[in-house]
């Protein structure tokens, strides 16, 4: 039986993976800094603590074999000093707890934001380089992040750090709500056609477990990195109109030119943090980039390497994400045998 940790384990997506360790007999334990009620009837082991604090990080590592190292602090506003004292530092810290463990292996959730450089990206793959400038502290943090991951890689601690873009589906707390929330203030970005890559969440776990297989099996993957996605890029405003509807929300209708949400988010950015303001600003020139470009991702390598092909596939998805917002259950409790 492997011993797997998983930070940020009650998370949307350290949950999935959590399921599906629970799912094959792995013994897991997840860590965090508050208890989730929806892990005990997995019968996870829950330790709680901070990923900015050594002291917490490196108990929580001991005797295990396996680390999935996905808890971060995402969003697209906010402190920078809070987004790498716990993205950057964070993942330096249970490095370092790893290694100090004997941990065997360890697989990182980065993101394709990592390269995103504000252009439109189509069938990238992972030879793409990091850009010059970041656009927001969450993206640079990252990869800062992720660079000391695969430096790992290459040493005493086996390494994957894989990138999936966009995950949704039943349980999200992120985007899905983000989008039904916003409805009536959503504005199709520029000229509406860009594609993007998106990852059902069921999927997205799936590419964690095949990776730490792939480790298990081939330790000179050590030090790399994955796109991954359902593998079929889509209009990005056809994807929002079809989480909207499984919402039962209309589509978006209206407009705004991507120099004027550009110029929009500007104003924005200056103003919230000359008032010091702490909410989310509508619109920022990240998040003008993100909605009017294409960023979608070449991922034959995790396909070749890791096995991972997406067995849940978009249509799919969507009617199981239709399913939970009315009310169904998907994923009834699974009891340690």
């Amino acid at each position: 039986m492997t011993r797997v940790l998983v930070t940020g384990g009650g998370g949307f997506l350290g949950k999935a993976i959590v399921r599906q360790l629970v799912a094959r007999g792995d013994d897991v334990t997840s860590f965090s800094r508050h208890p989730h009620a929806a892990l005990e009837p997995l019968g996870v082991r829950q330790v709680l603590g901070d990923l900015r604090n050594p002291s917490e990080v490196q108990p929580a590592c001991r005797g295990m074999d396996l680390v999935f190292h996905v808890a971060a602090k995402a969003g697209v506003w906010g402190k920078t000093r809070d987004f790498f004292d716990i993205n950057f530092h964070g993942t330096e810290n249970i490095l370092d707890a790893c290694r100090k463990a004997g941990v065997g292996r360890l697989v990182y959730t980065s993101s394709p934001s990592v390269v995103f450089n504000g252009k439109p990206m189509e069938g990238v793959n992972e030879a793409c380089p990091y850009p010059r400038h970041h656009h927001a502290p969450y993206p640079a943090s990252k990869a800062m992040a992720e660079q000391a991951v695969m430096a790992v890689g290459t040493k005493d601690l086996a390494t994957i750090a894989l990138r999936p873009h966009l995950i949704w589906g039943p349980e999200d707390n992120h985007l899905v709500p983000r989008i039904l929330a916003r409805s009536r203030q959503l504005r199709i970005v520029g000229t509406g056609d860009n594609r993007v890559d998106t990852t059902y969440i069921d999927n997205a776990a799936d590419a964690h477990l095949l990776a730490a297989d792939a480790l298990s099996q081939n330790p000179a993957l050590s030090g790399t990195v994955y796109f991954i996605s359902q593998g079929e890029p889509i209009r990005l405003w056809d994807m929002v109109d079809a989480i909207l509807n499984a919402g039962g929300i209309p589509p978006v209708t209206r407009r705004i030119p991507y120099r004027a949400a550009w110029a929009v988010g500007c104003l924005l950015e200056a103003s919230y943090k000359l008032l010091r303001l702490k909410a989310e600003p509508r619109m920022t020139r990240f998040v003008a980039n993100e909605l009017a470009t294409s960023h979608w991702f070449d991922i034959s390598a995790a396909r070749t390497h890791l096995g991972y092909s997406p067995a849940v596939s978009t249509p799919e998805g969507l009617r199981r994400l239709s399913r939970w917002l009315q009310g169904g259950t998907l994923y009834p409790p699974l009891l340690m045998p």
